[in-house]
């Protein structure tokens, strides 16, 4: 079992840049292909991106490419969501989710993962 954490949410204003932290307690998460969701009301949860289990592979969708970037931080244990030039439209709650890989490297692009963080509000003002 593996317990995600969000970290580094907030009220921010559109054109701002902020960085969104996911860890995991007593894991490592370099066995764990990582990816970023995010969800508004009454919508669906949304796939941004991923990352593979040795960060050399990132995948995007085409809406997060060029503001968004994700990356690992093997000493910290963290997978890191940078988002510039925030707008009011990227208000959400943001996820992590961790998928178990036994072996290769290889982003997991999918809306099913095997983990979850609780999420983290992100609100952009106008």
């Amino acid at each position: 079992q593996v317990q995600l954490v969000e970290s580094g949410g907030g009220l921010v204003q559109a054109g701002d840049s902020l960085r969104l932290y996911c860890t995991a307690s007593g894991r490592s998460l370099s066995t764990y292909a990582m990816g970023w969701f995010r969800q508004t009301p009454g919508k669906e949860r949304l796939f941004l991106g991923g990352i593979s289990t040795s960060g050399a592979k990132t995948y995007y969708r085409d809406y997060a490419k060029g503001r968004f970037t994700i990356s690992r931080d093997s000493a910290k244990n963290t997978v890191d969501l940078q988002m510039n030039s925030l707008k009011p439209e990227d208000t959400a709650v943001y996820y992590c989710a961790a998928e178990e890989v036994r072996f290769g490297d290889y982003v997991h692009i999918s809306q099913q993962y095997d983990y979850w963080g609780q999420g983290i509000q992100v609100t952009v003002s106008s």
